[in-house]
């Protein structure tokens, strides 16, 4: 199984992106609405640079239960080769390709996230911050989660063309049957989402412990819709 390099994540730039803190007589202070809105952009930010992390390393899809991407039914159409990829091994192995494309396919994703957390309206901030523990998350995906396929799909598509098929080729005589559009086009759905389930992972944790996070301002906020 090969693995894309670290080296081409842009996940290294996200601390670049956090937003700026308001100083108030030397301590980091929020400010009425302003800080509100400022501290939901933090918490997302933080959380999905926390996701991202741990997504973009090899296996990042695969080895996490919540995040793994499995082989639709649907995948094969020819008879045949629908009974193949039935199989347990043969799905074990295409989902391994799949959560492999995924991990490239994230690294596309990254920025489309971060810009939909700078350009995120927040009517109610406040309400967002009191949520459950991902509401913010919840928020994001309704807003980011289309942008965010679309985003992956080109590298699903790409991949499967030059990945998936060798594997299919070297258990089938031929690949008719395989609609490759469809397979790709429900690979990247279930990476978006994936995603958005790390991100609202790690907003929970950080709500439940947002001392840990070293950012006053969250800090601040979060213990105080409590």
């Amino acid at each position: 199984m090969i693995h894309a390099p670290m080296s081409r994540r842009r996940i290294l730039g996200a601390t670049a992106l956090m937003l700026p803190v308001t100083i108030l007589g030397g301590c980091a202070t929020p400010l009425g609405s302003y800080g509100v809105e400022e501290g939901v952009r933090r918490l997302l930010t933080l959380s999905s640079q926390r996701a991202f992390e741990r997504l973009i390393r090899p296996g990042g899809f695969y080895d996490d239960q919540l995040t793994r991407l499995t082989l639709p039914d649907t995948a094969g159409q020819n008879n045949v080769l629908a009974a193949v990829l039935r199989t347990n091994a043969v799905r074990s192995r295409i989902a391994l390709a799949l959560n492999d494309i995924a991990v490239d396919a994230a690294d596309r994703a990254t920025p489309v996230v971060l810009d939909s957390i700078r350009g995120l309206t927040l009517a109610d901030a406040v309400a967002v911050l009191r949520g459950g523990p991902t509401a913010a998350t919840d928020l994001l995906a309704q807003s980011a989660r289309g942008a965010v396929i679309d985003a992956m799909f080109p590298t699903f598509s790409n991949d499967l063309r030059s990945d998936t098929a060798e594997i299919l080729l070297a258990i089938v005589a031929a690949q008719t049957g395989i609609d490759y559009g469809a397979l790709a086009r429900s690979a990247a759905d279930q990476a978006g989402n994936a995603i958005f389930r790390a991100i609202g992972r790690e907003e929970a944790a950080i709500r439940a412990d947002p001392r840990r996070t070293g950012d006053p301002v969250l800090t601040a906020l979060l213990l105080g819709t409590r």
